[in-house]
């Protein structure tokens, strides 16, 4: 049955909104307007509407209201999928954990706000954001009805596959976790060169926290990008039938170098604002894209049982 168009358009709104939050985020803790209203949520500096608009101010407060606006739309996508796609397996489940995350990525921010919070927590903001995004985004998919275009409801995925795909999900958001303590940490620029912290001298043990903060992340991003080249290895090999497969895990490579590249460019252009966006960018596709590979996974698995 075809969607209404405002489903689809509620579907898209959220989509692009719950992006929005993650990217607010980013750039809240980018430009350091973590503060910019002050201690106080949820008004800002005891006002509703801040009587004062400096930048920090002006990002801090946006990233409130989008957040707001953003909220209810993801209610309204929610119930309404409850009850038009109800039957379809995954919706209940995904609607709750885009409403679960988001509420609690909201209390982590406003905990943050009043009374402070160390790094290593503040880390957990950013991942627990894109849980929330990737719900949103799967729904949206569910939505305009991809997975009959691909059908992927006759997916079949070897127990290969599935294991790597559960295992890179998890390890990623390790990942991500990683990327948002060196953020939190301010250790981003701890190491002047790249690949190397410093390239004349490769074999440099690191000598601070920060320093193992940042070549950890990189240690970490290392590994996923030869653990991704393999899996895409696999694919192209084995699902040539599968298109789902085949182009998603494809699709998946090419925006893992793109992290890649963005992670490198961060350094060398000195925490460029627009880079660094784009890095976040790339790593939210990346996560929303390995928890719709779940989805085909946990599919293929009923698939099997019901053949």
């Amino acid at each position: 049955m075809k969607q209404s168009k405002y489903m689809k358009w509620l579907a898209v709104a959220a989509t692009i909104g719950m992006l929005l939050i993650l990217l607010g985020g980013a750039l809240v803790t980018k430009t350091d307007s973590g503060l910019g209203c002050g201690r106080n949520w949820p008004d800002c500096n005891g006002s509703l509407i801040p009587k004062e608009i400096t930048k920090e101010v002006l990002i801090e407060f946006s990233h409130r209201l989008v957040t707001g606006v953003v909220s209810f739309a993801i209610l309204g996508l929610t119930v309404l999928t409850w009850r038009k796609l109800g039957h379809i397996r995954e919706v209940k489940l995904l609607g709750f954990l885009a409403m679960f995350f988001l509420i609690a990525q909201a209390l982590i921010g406003a905990a943050q706000v009043l009374w402070g919070q160390g790094d290593f927590i503040l880390a957990l903001h950013f991942g627990i954001s894109l849980i929330s995004f990737a719900a949103v985004l799967l729904l949206s998919l569910i939505v305009f009805e991809v997975d009959r275009k691909f059908d992927a409801d006759k997916v079949f995925i070897g127990k290969k596959l599935r294991w790597h795909t559960v295992a890179i999900t998890i390890y990623s958001y390790l990942v991500v976790y990683t990327g948002a303590l060196v953020r939190h940490t301010e250790s981003s620029l701890v190491c002047p060169d790249w690949p190397f912290c410093y390239n004349n001298a490769p074999l440099t043990f690191p000598n601070n926290m920060y320093v193992w903060i940042q070549m950890g992340h990189r240690l970490a991003v290392l590994i996923i990008f030869i653990w991704m080249a393999y899996i895409t290895w696999h694919v192209v090999k084995t699902y040539k039938d599968q298109r789902v497969i085949y182009y998603g895990w494809i699709f998946a490579f090419i925006i893992v170098i793109l992290q890649v590249l963005a992670g490198m460019l961060v350094v060398l252009t000195q925490l460029n604002l627009v880079v660094a966006l784009l890095h976040s960018f790339f790593i939210s596709l990346l996560f929303g894209l390995f928890c719709y590979m779940i989805m085909l996974v946990a599919r293929s698995n009923y698939n099997e049982r019901i053949k």
